[in-house]
């Protein structure tokens, strides 16, 4: 039986740590997590907030689903958009999900993310 989560995975392009690590922790607040001894020294950063996680691996023919993403569940939404907003994100807005506000946006290397709030 699933019982929950456990982490999330994204791709990105080869030499894109930094910038990955300035979006991920610097904008959205999360904290970079050390890969265990055996997955160290691959390419790629690990992120969590809470009990979420998000992976970014390397990929090196990196392309970007156009709609694949993580959704991940916020608290002030208006606030947080707001952030993201301030660091040059765009942002779109989308009212079909009911009982949540949302919207979704790119990261730097184009990986879309939802970012949501029940009612």
């Amino acid at each position: 039986m699933i019982t929950a989560v456990d982490h999330v995975q994204l791709a990105a392009p080869p030499g894109s740590e930094e910038l990955l690590r300035a979006y991920y922790a610097g904008v959205l607040g999360m904290t970079e997590v050390p890969k265990p001894p055996g997955l160290a020294s691959r390419d790629g950063c690990w992120f969590r907030a809470g009990s979420v996680q998000l992976h970014l691996g390397i990929e090196e023919d990196f392309r970007a689903a156009g709609k694949a993403h993580p959704g991940l569940r916020v608290t002030g939404i208006d606030a947080y958009a707001a952030r993201l907003e301030s660091h040059g994100a765009s942002l779109t807005w989308d009212a079909s999900l009911p009982g949540h506000r949302r919207f979704y946006t790119r990261d730097p290397v184009g990986n879309r993310l939802e970012f949501l709030e029940p009612l």
